[in-house]
């Protein structure tokens, strides 16, 4: 994250995608569509909804396991039929869940000569579609895993993209895209505890709709808290 002492860094402002961009989590949002179109079986629902309460329990899990159970319910399919499954759910129920202040606030980023990446936990098929939806400039997200002949095999493929996974994603993007050296965070964007790690890599963060922890560490750090509320 170390601009070059002879060319102008480019700057990047992160946003991310779920609580912030859109008004809704994806993951569970995707989950109930798979239902609804009688993807998923009421046992791997069963399955995922023990994982939640682990999570929420702080009791022992894996970052991979609710991506896999959902992603198995896909099993079977050729990747072109899943992605096209996932841009269909983005397209009939993540679109009309974006804060059109996050939309106007991607449009002044480009305005001040930003460039604007869109970073989460949600399936890389649909973070391509929202990052094109936002007009980001590109987005690191949770890669699913492919065999020889191109077909998900419902295993994660490296990290889940949450936490400080954030800031990993984010630093190896940029470094691919940019340049190392070339490129400095100026603004993050994000509503969650667990995007701490993000926000503090920030020369400018912003917590929106923070939830009640990051809201306690808005005010310790003095981060500027924007209402994104429709």
């Amino acid at each position: 994250m170390t601009a070059s002492t002879h060319t102008q860094p480019r700057r990047v402002a992160v946003f991310d995608f779920d609580g912030t961009t859109i008004d809704g989590q994806s993951g569970s949002l995707f989950t109930r569509y798979l239902l609804s179109h009688g993807l998923m079986s009421p046992l791997r629902l069963a399955r995922l909804v023990w994982w939640g309460a682990r999570y929420k329990l702080h009791l022992p899990y894996r970052q991979d396991e609710a991506r896999e159970l959902v992603f198995g319910s896909l099993a079977g399919r050729t990747s072109d039929e899943v992605d096209a499954v996932m841009t269909g759910f983005h397209d009939e129920v993540l679109a009309p869940l974006y804060r059109p202040q996050a939309l106007d606030e991607v449009a002044r980023c480009h305005e001040k000569g930003m460039l604007v990446l869109l970073v989460s936990a949600t399936f890389e098929p649909i973070a391509e579609v929202a990052a094109s939806r936002m007009g980001a400039d590109g987005f690191a997200a949770t890669r699913m895993e492919r065999d020889d002949r191109g077909r998900y095999t419902g295993r994660v493929d490296g990290p889940v993209v949450a936490g400080a996974e954030k800031v990993r994603a984010v630093e190896a993007w940029c470094d691919a895209h940019l340049g190392a050296g070339a490129w400095v965070l100026e603004r993050a964007y994000a509503d969650h505890h667990t995007d701490a790690a993000l926000l503090k890599a920030a020369r400018e963060p912003r917590a929106v709709c923070p939830g009640k922890t990051l809201a306690i560490s808005a005010r310790r750090h003095g981060w500027p808290v924007l209402d994104w509320e429709i």
